[in-house]
Parts: C-alpha cells; structure tokens; sequence
C-alpha cells in the first residue's frame, strides 16, 4: 500500500492544483516586490490579489480531471460545480465582505480621530475583482496542459 506522500506525489490532478497555487502565488510576490520594490513575508498567505490562487488551483484540478477522466465523466462534473462555486465565492461573496470591511474601518478610524473608540483594523482584502478571477483561472488552463 502506497503512503499518502506516495500517492499525492502520483496524483496528477494533486499535483496540477497544487503547482497552480505555487505558481499563482508566486506572480502575486513578484507583482508586490515589483510594485512596493520589498518583500513582505505576510504575501505567502494573504488572500486577495493578483492572480486569484483559489481560481488557479480549482481551474488547474478541474482541468486536470477532465483530461485524464474525461470531460463526460462524473469526478469531472462534480469538480466544476466545486470549481463554480470556488471562482463565485472568491470573486461575489469574499471580495464584498472586504469592502464591508473597508467601510468598517472607515467609520473605526472616523471614531478614533474623535477620541470616541479604539479598535483594532479589519482586513479588507479578502477576494478578488472578475479580472483576478479570470487570470487565475488562465494560470489554472496552463498548468494543467503544461503538466500532462
């Protein structure tokens, strides 16, 4: 019987998500090192930015099955409804909950200024414009036909 090291280092569809996610990643540091020209450690976790990992990975899986299972199979229909329900949350449900969060903070930072409350900030970037989306789900399509 194989480890489960040894069997996630064979799955193709595991290693195609997980690639996606490294390389999306990735971009989003080089773009932050680029823009602000430092590297700030708090980028290998952060969600939100440029390109969507949670679209990258899921398009990369979804792909990936399709290829090796077929696009008329069942694991692959059920990895698009997951894939669906990934891209709209990161792109709908997430990216107004960070915009909920900036009004908040708006309003903390109102009271503060006037002595009223101290708090601490929320963060507000949680998901991703349609174009994130979409490039991340350009960086899952490539992953997964580089890696077959």
């Amino acid at each position: 019987m194989k480890s489960v090291m040894g069997a996630w280092a064979s799955n193709q569809a595991f290693l195609s998500w997980i690639t996606a996610c490294l390389v999306a990643q990735g971009i989003k540091i080089f773009i932050g090192v680029v823009r602000l020209r430092r590297f700030d450690f708090r980028w290998l976790l952060v969600t939100g930015g440029m390109p969507s990992t949670h679209a990258a990975g899921v398009t990369a899986l979804s792909c990936t099955i399709g290829l090796t299972n077929g696009f008329d199979s069942p694991l692959f229909a059920m990895a698009v409804a997951f894939t669906v329900i990934t891209l709209f949350d990161a792109q709908g449900v997430r990216r107004w909950s960070g915009r909920q969060a900036q009004v908040l903070n708006k309003v903390i930072e109102d009271m503060y200024f006037k002595r009223r409350i101290q708090e601490q900030r929320l963060k507000e970037l949680l998901g991703h414009t349609p174009l994130e989306v979409i490039a991340g789900m350009g960086v899952g399509v490539v992953t997964a036909l580089v890696m077959q």
